[in-house]
């Protein structure tokens, strides 16, 4: 099950990635809920969906690079380097540890996302 819960954090990114955003709402559970370390208050999958998407055109390339990945029943924590490139030619790196946690079914029912931007030289 653990590499089973792996592979659904990997492809919840991966939909990302392509602004699939119907393929990431469907790896969620409805009641799923975001966190960052931002100071905001945590969100709905759907609004935190939302928030990327009114980015995605200010994107112009995306790639998460997997670390690794530790893997117990019903979660997964991760370390990743999302790589970021704007259309206004700032390039960057998010360094990020995040946790995945998943309902009896496998759909994701939290990520806690502690990130911070790297921009590039």
């Amino acid at each position: 099950m653990s590499r089973h819960l792996k592979d659904q954090a990997i492809g919840y990114l991966r939909s990302l990635e392509k602004a699939d955003w119907e393929t990431a709402r469907g790896m969620c559970a409805g009641t799923a809920t975001v966190w960052h370390n931002d100071g905001k208050p945590e969100q709905s999958v759907e609004e935190n969906i939302q928030h990327m998407a009114a980015q995605v055109e200010a994107i112009e390339s995306m790639r998460y690079d997997i670390i690794r990945q530790f893997a117990q029943p019903g979660e997964v924590l991760q370390q990743h380097v999302v790589h970021v490139a704007m259309r206004n030619g700032m390039r960057g790196e998010v360094h990020a540890a995040v946790y995945f946690r998943f309902d009896d079914a496998g759909l994701i029912t939290r990520i806690e996302e502690y990130a911070g931007f790297v921009p590039a030289d």
